[in-house]
């Protein structure tokens, strides 16, 4: 048997074969937090809506439903701007909901389309008086570092920063979350409730055998170069 690598080479060849597996198996770990997180949010979602007092004692919330009655603040709703299915520009409109005790949420309604950002335009569904109310618990994302400058003066936001938010229109939240309503329909049918995604990409197995699929595909170039050379061959006796 010949066997006579070329160093240089085959140093580089193992350290790539190593980033390779190390990054197929970060993505089987990322597999297996995604199963986790869409099994949490199935359990979640099925489970029976929980009162507010339950909802801020703590524990998993994230993508549990929550009832609770009071009124809306329609006075003070923000809108946070988002794209719908077709690319066409939407409004999330963000109510304060003062509970019956007087604790105070942020609660996503649902979507406008531009044209009936103004809430003249859709007086029918900013319902006064007591309402009883069903929602998911959401902790949204924060603004990052290239989301667009919010529009104060419209109260128009780029991302459901609820902390900011509440901070520009005068509240304070009991908690940092998001309530989004349920599909329960509007008067006028605006805001169009219901748009809590629980759906979630899961690519991942895909990814991770495409990086294993590097590493094999590596390792034949290196057996074949080598063997190409003569520095690597099995001679039977």
């Amino acid at each position: 048997m010949t066997f006579r690598p070329y160093p240089g080479l085959t140093i580089a060849t193992v350290i790539a074969f190593v980033i390779l597996c190390v990054l197929g198996t970060w993505q089987l770990k990322r597999l297996q937090w995604k199963l986790a997180l869409i099994a949490t949010v199935e359990r979640n979602m099925a489970a029976p809506p929980l009162s507010l007092d339950r909802a801020l004692a703590g524990g998993d919330m994230e993508y549990r439903r929550v009832t609770l009655t009071g009124r809306f603040d329609h006075a003070r709703e923000a809108y946070s701007f988002a794209t719908s299915s077709a690319g066409e520009g939407i409004y999330h409109v963000l109510t304060p909901f003062r509970a019956e005790d007087g604790r105070v949420l942020l609660v996503d309604r649902g979507v406008v389309p531009a044209s009936r950002l103004n809430p003249a335009t859709r007086a029918a569904g900013n319902v006064e008086g007591q309402k009883r109310i069903t929602g998911v618990w959401r902790v949204p994302d924060p603004s990052g570092a290239f989301t667009p400058v919010p529009d104060t003066a419209r109260r128009i936001w780029y991302a459901r920063d609820v902390p900011a938010i509440a901070a520009a229109s005068g509240i304070t939240l009991t908690a940092p979350v998001l309530l989004e309503a349920d599909a329960a329909p509007n008067p006028g049918g605006l805001p169009l409730g219901g748009q809590t995604v629980v759906s979630f990409r899961n690519q991942h197995l895909g990814y991770a055998m495409t990086w294993f699929g590097f590493a094999l595909c590596l390792l034949g170039v290196w057996l074949a170069y080598h063997i190409s050379k003569g520095r690597l061959a099995w001679r039977s006796r």
